[in-house]
């Protein structure tokens, strides 16, 4: 086995990076306005949207953090395929009920609506949730990223990161959202090329798939209860869909996405093509996982480069000692493309957010400059965020998920009850909040052996049940927007990967 990149390595490394800072330069010459930096001239279709949409959640720690889950980790295995069966009935739920409000706000903030629901004071509240939230996960995407780079350069990790962070903060800075959206596109592909192409490598590897541990390959784990560990079908799938209801409909950053289409339909068409999609890609890398599980008993060698090093290290190793040149730097050009474009679209939404959220300046007085430099100082924080993640020992997969899960489900009971509760008003739902997220800090320091995957619906619940209560009105359930199409293609998704997981 070799180690390091070769020449050939690093001409597709820096070919790539060249193409989409190139890219980046090119369409931030046609931007003028914060319309343009931060909503695309509201002109996008569904298909970018749905690469962007997609390539925003396959990131960095997806395919460093999952494959490693996969193959390594004490009582993963394909279980965590389990997390995906919420995704579909999520994207269902958030078109049906949560869609046409999101849609409804006219800047580039989707927590405008909370304002126009329940008060400025609302509005500012979420912002701060998402501020904090989406800064700090963006620190561990870093983190995640810089593993890889410092395997296959020999830079430390704090080297590695810095550059990458700071390689991300300027391109993103430069182009906007439209280039976010389009090199989201090419990452998307680049991401999931080199992962399937390197699988059909390790494939080739005669007596690998035999060598596979059987309980690496259980994917239906049929556990329920408060007492159900955190990768059971349980807390994966109610936990699940709270989490990536907020996540689609809540985090700026993937809702802004949302706000770039040139009408509702191309919003709608895009949810439900990352509904169909999104599973795919998952069992891509996770059984990119199941035959790194196999590489590891079938080559000795390999097993004892990892000795010593953290489990998140086993894809990055695996690149820069096992792959041949060429593929090397195809597959090193996927993780920093799956990691950039994370960060570029959460840089975007920061900035979106502080400006028109925080300092009240609406999008369309802002210039693009303006967004550029707000996002130049949220990188800024980014990096030092992820300076300080990589001094944890948590695993990156579960340490995005974490800070996530504290938010989300506080996050969107505000948004439900905007939607659900018109006799709640902004009093009430900041009470809520503060409830939520209360109640979470509660059960992580008061009963650590819970799934913070739990966090997600007790945060919705205790927001809603404390808005409620003060405002002594009930919920109302709204018009059903979701076609019958939309609704039997998700669902029939959604049973598909149901039956596929209980046959694994």
């Amino acid at each position: 086995m070799t180690t390091g990149l070769s020449s050939v390595d690093h001409a597709i490394v820096l070919g790539y990076i060249a193409g989409i800072v190139a890219l980046s330069w090119v369409l931030a010459r046609r931007q003028r306005t914060g319309t343009d930096y931060f909503l695309a001239g509201r002109a996008m279709g569904a298909l970018p949207l749905a690469a962007s949409i997609l390539a925003n959640q396959a990131s960095a720690v997806s395919l460093v953090g999952a494959p490693a889950f996969v193959a390594l980790r004490e009582g993963g295995g394909l279980r965590w395929l389990q997390y995906e069966l919420a995704l579909p009935l999520s994207m269902l739920l958030l078109i049906a009920f949560l869609l046409p409000a999101l849609r409804s706000v006219p800047g580039s903030s989707i927590y405008a609506y909370a304002e126009r629901r329940f008060g400025r004071g609302t509005r500012r509240a979420l912002a701060g949730c998402f501020l904090l939230s989406r800064g700090l996960a963006l620190g561990v995407i870093l983190y995640a990223s810089s593993l890889v780079v410092s395997a296959a350069t020999g830079l430390g990790t704090t080297s590695a990161l810095l550059a990458v962070g700071l390689l991300s903060v300027a391109y993103t800075s430069l182009g906007g959202i439209v280039a976010d959206i389009w090199s989201d596109v090419i990452q998307l592909a680049l991401l999931w090329l080199g992962t399937i192409v390197s699988a059909v490598y390790l494939l080739s590897r005669p007596g690998l798939v035999q060598a596979i541990p059987a309980d690496r390959a259980q994917a239906l784990v049929p556990e329920f209860g408060p007492h159900a560990g955190s990768f059971t079908l349980g807390p994966m799938l109610l936990g699940g869909l709270f989490l990536y209801l907020s996540y689609y409909g809540c985090d700026q950053s993937q809702a802004q996405r949302l706000l770039t289409a040139r009408d509702e339909r191309a919003a709608r068409r895009a949810l439900l093509l990352t509904g169909l999609l999104r599973f795919p890609l998952v069992l891509t890398y996770c059984f990119f996982g199941l035959l790194l599980a196999g590489l590891l008993r079938t080559d000795p060698d390999f097993a004892a480069s990892l000795a010593g090093r953290p489990v998140d290290s086993l894809v990055p190793v695996f690149i820069t000692t096992y792959l041949p040149s060429g593929l090397r730097g195809l597959l090193v050009a996927g993780i920093l493309a799956a990691a950039m474009s994370s960060i570029d679209s959460a840089l975007n939404s920061l900035a979106a957010v502080t400006l028109e959220d925080v300092l009240g300046r609406e999008t369309g007085t802002q210039n693009a400059w303006t967004g550029r430099v707000t996002s130049l100082a949220w990188g800024l924080f980014a990096v030092a965020a992820g300076l300080f993640f990589a001094q944890t020992g948590t695993t990156v997969l579960e340490l995005v998920n974490l800070i996530g899960s504290a938010f989300y489900g506080p996050l969107l009971g505000v948004f439900t009850l905007g939607v659900l509760a018109p006799g709640v008003n902004g009093r009430h739902a900041v009470a809520g909040l503060g409830a939520g997220l209360l109640t979470n800090l509660a059960l992580a320091l008061g009963a650590p052996w819970l799934s913070w995957l739990w966090w997600n619906p007790a945060g919705w619940l205790a927001t809603s049940v404390v808005a409620l209560a003060l405002a002594r009105r009930p919920m109302r359930l709204p018009r059903f927007a979701a076609s019958r199409r939309e609704a039997l293609l998700l669902g029939g998704v959604f049973a598909a990967m149901l039956a596929l997981l209980a046959a694994l």
